[in-house]
């Protein structure tokens, strides 16, 4: 369910906000990342992936995600989990009156083919592959997607 923007940001200020977030890696030794067009992380490269939906299980979540983010269906049992890892943000999707706390739960996806359907100008502006060696090397990548490699 998706909540009206006061409500919602009510939410965001009490609570933490659980969410999958996408490792995809193909057998080139690279990861797809996405360019952020919103807040938080807004304007680096960040691995795809998004919010669980109240009364919606992870399985449920992660075929939604995975569809909305990659342009893709995949099921849970395709990605591995890495595990939970903390998120912290000093703004928030409305502004900067009170910070953001991300639950993530991020699971890796290997991927044998191109991905020919990536959404644009919702969550990403664009994607790049990038190699993971370079990341912990690279700005303009965001630490917390740096922390997954």
């Amino acid at each position: 369910m998706f909540l009206e923007k006061e409500l919602f940001s009510k939410v965001i200020e009490s609570t933490p906000l659980v969410s999958i977030d996408l490792v995809v890696k193909n057998n080139l030794g690279q990861t797809l990342l996405g360019q952020r067009l919103n807040k938080p992380a807004k304007g680096f490269w960040f691995v795809p992936g998004g919010r669980i939906l109240k009364n919606e299980s992870l399985a449920t979540a992660f075929k939604r995600l995975t569809l909305e983010e990659l342009g893709e269906e995949f099921n849970i049992v395709q990605g591995r989990l890495l595990g939970p890892y903390d998120h912290f943000y000093d703004d928030n999707v409305f502004g900067d009156d009170f910070s953001t706390h991300y639950v993530a739960i991020a699971y890796v996806l290997l991927i044998d083919h191109e991905l020919n359907h990536l959404p644009v100008d919702i969550q990403h502006g664009t994607y790049q592959w990038f190699d993971i060696a370079s990341l912990s090397n690279n700005d303009e990548v965001h630490i917390n997607t740096q922390n997954y490699y």
